[in-house]
């Protein structure tokens, strides 16, 4: 009934007090209260002609910091409304109509504009926070106002601008740093050199650069080309790591492939994924992020790109599990002979996928794999890690950094 009743409780009382003048004036005779009854009645009529005066100007807009949320991560959602009225209005409520993928107030009181019929635009300007609770693309709004006259005896609610989308990226995951132990492949800040010396017949030489010191000049090769060659003493490697995240429907839920939040298994592996690039891309690889059926999906990663990382996690939040291909493949066939750490992250493993799985962990100088599984579902590592793997499990929901944190506690040794 409040929504749809135009007065406010001040109002409501001037409404009953004109009824009952109104019907006492009648009976008893008394010119007076009539008069009284008309006042308020007139009163009444002017303060709801004073609110049809009152419209939107332009249009709502959102300024929304950071511009894409992460799941679980508070966001500032700053919104300017404009209004004009021809007569002052007295001070009101304004509400921001949430998406089931944010939550938070939003609503609070706005103070009274004054008029603009000298032309100056009246606006609303509030601020409020919000936290993700799902991934994807919601849509926020529209902006309510209720303004009331100046007397405060009636309301109007008006419905300004459009929605505006809101993406919810996954929850990105502060992860342990790689293990530095003899033999694992580092990344760029452990940058992998190879010196090549002088005299050696696989040197790479290059044509002579003002500024290049005369004793880099590399003679075999000036004498051969007939012209002044120096030497390139060292060759600096991009190191590359590979995450493979399993989108195979039979491995999830099939609520994971209706909507992105709806699969709390797979919510939780695609965080799992955007934290453990988030990572490699610290560490110094570039990354290169595909589905098991090989399948890009986001373009490389450079390393040291901490904002690209955040910005490739934001793309995952529509991301959602797709039919079986064929080869029913956890990690895809070009994986398997790829020298970079390689980390996998699926669900449901069956038998035939840990006979798969076996033969990857034979190149790769760190084999990480992550099973996201829900209670009840078990599955057998020990095997996984006996073939060179540093396999983890984690829950439904679950702490993804403890995971990661067990797979690189675990010992390595080459197989094969």
């Amino acid at each position: 009934m409040r929504r749809w009743w135009p007065f406010t409780v001040r109002g409501t009382g001037a409404v009953l007090l004109a009824v009952a003048s109104f019907v006492i004036a009648q009976r008893a005779g008394i010119p007076e209260l009539l008069y009284f009854a008309s006042l308020l009645a007139a009163l009444l009529a002017a303060s709801g002609i004073a609110l049809l005066l009152t419209r939107g100007a332009g249009s709502v807009t959102r300024t929304i910091t950071p511009e894409v949320p992460e799941v679980g991560a508070r966001a500032s959602v700053l919104v300017r409304a404009g209004l004009q009225s021809a007569l002052p209005t007295g001070p009101g409520r304004w509400r921001d109509a949430l998406p089931s993928g944010l939550s938070g107030r939003a609503e609070g009181a706005s103070p009274g504009l004054s008029s603009t019929l000298a032309g100056a635009g009246g606006a609303i300007e509030v601020r409020y926070e919000v936290v993700g609770t799902s991934r994807g693309i919601h849509s926020l709004g529209p902006f309510e106002v209720t303004t009331t006259d100046p007397f405060g005896l009636v309301r109007r609610r008006l419905a300004l601008g459009r929605p505006t989308p809101v993406t919810v990226g996954p929850a990105v995951v502060d992860l342990a740093p790689l293990p530095t132990a003899s033999g694992e492949a580092g990344g760029s800040r452990q940058t992998t050199t190879m010196q090549l010396g002088q005299g050696a017949d696989n040197l790479v030489a290059r044509p002579y650069a003002p500024g290049d010191s005369m004793r880099r000049i590399h003679w075999r090769a000036t004498a051969h080309r007939d012209t002044l060659m120096v030497r390139q003493e060292e060759q600096e490697s991009s190191p590359a790591a590979t995450v493979v995240l399993d989108r195979a429907l039979s491995r999830w839920s099939p609520l994971a492939a209706h909507a992105p939040g709806a699969d709390a298994a797979f919510e939780t592996a695609v965080s799992a994924c955007v934290s453990v690039i988030a990572r490699l891309v610290h560490e110094g690889y570039t990354v290169d992020v595909v589905d098991s059926d090989g399948a890009l999906l986001t373009d490389p990663v450079e390393g040291g790109d901490d904002v690209d990382a955040r910005r490739t996690a934001a793309g995952f939040a529509s991301l959602r599990a797709r039919p079986d291909d064929p080869s029913h493949r956890i990690v895809p066939a070009s994986a398997g002979a790829l020298l970079g750490p390689v980390v996998v992250v699926t669900g449901r493993l069956g038998a035939d996928d840990r006979a798969s799985l076996g033969t990857v962990a034979r190149h790769s100088a760190m084999p990480v794999l992550i099973v996201v599984a829900d209670e009840g579902f078990d599955t057998d590592l020990d095997g996984l890690r006996a073939g060179g793997w540093r396999a983890s499990l984690v829950r439904s929901g679950g702490e993804v950094a403890a995971a990661w944190d067990d797979a690189m506690e675990q010992g390595y040794s080459r197989v094969g």
